[in-house]
């Protein structure tokens, strides 16, 4: 039986995957800071699955909890075979208008947390010549918008990177990038979402099963829908300059409020 371990395992897209690894009969290791929330969690998939659920609870957002996660992820007597990268947060408010404090703590969280964690998981990886990794990322890494946008480019940048540094060696990695997802990343960011049109939200369930077989195929890059594939198309084609007020205004629009 393989181990699969997730970050921000407890809501939204992590939960959704801890759901579909459990149900494809993947023992699970479950990252979160609510340690309630996370033996909750872990009892649901362990009674309805059968499978093995372990909790941990970690703040991304500190040394320690990056720490913590590293240590298990190099546990060569209980190995990882497919680690999700998906804890993440948005941050309420434009450029100059969000602390320094929280936009460093998003780079953390995003970018080094990310680094230290795949890393970590990878060196035992190769080891074994088996191994798979996803770092969720988001559509917001292909326009230019802000620190979260910023700090998902990153994401897909370094994954694709790795990925072809890695080929061959029996590992995979896959940047994900999902549009607007049903979670509750809006809300504890204070983000009003009552003007986003009906047809740009996805499902986290869906979206997981796409991922998923995005993975298998070798893929690198998961765009996991048809409607933003050629959203992205377009963002391709249009000029920077126009693209960055358009995205600007999208993002007042659809964004923080």
């Amino acid at each position: 039986m393989t181990t699969a371990l997730i970050t921000g395992a407890t809501a939204g897209i992590g939960a959704a995957f801890a759901r579909r690894l459990a149900s494809d009969g993947h023992s699970v290791v479950l990252v979160a800071r609510d340690e309630k929330r996370l033996h909750e969690q872990a009892t649901e998939l362990h009674d309805r699955h059968g499978i093995e659920a372990e909790v941990l609870s970690a703040d991304l957002a500190t040394e320690e909890g990056i720490a913590a996660v590293e240590a298990r992820l190099s546990d060569t007597k209980h190995p990882v075979d497919l680690l999700v990268n998906n804890a993440g947060f948005g941050n309420k408010g434009e450029y100059l208008e969000v602390s320094m404090a929280d936009e460093l703590t998003m780079l953390k969280v995003h970018c080094e947390a990310v680094l230290r964690l795949t890393t970590a998981g990878v060196r035992g990886m190769r080891d074994r010549r088996r191994g798979a990794v996803v770092n969720v990322a988001s559509v917001a890494a292909f326009v230019p918008r802000g620190t979260y946008g910023a700090s998902k480019a990153w994401v897909v940048q370094f994954t694709q990177g790795a990925a072809r540094d890695l080929a061959g060696s029996g590992v995979r990695l896959m940047a994900l990038c999902p549009g607007f997802v049903r979670t509750e990343f809006h809300q504890r960011a204070g983000m009003g979402t009552d003007n986003i049109p009906g047809w740009m939200w996805l499902d986290a369930d869906k979206l997981v099963d796409a991922a998923m077989k995005d993975l298998t195929r070798g893929k690198s890059l998961s765009i996991p829908d048809p409607r933003y594939k050629a959203l992205m198309g377009a963002v391709k084609l249009a000029p920077r300059g126009v693209l960055g007020g358009m995205t600007s205004r999208t993002g007042r629009k659809y964004g923080p409020r």
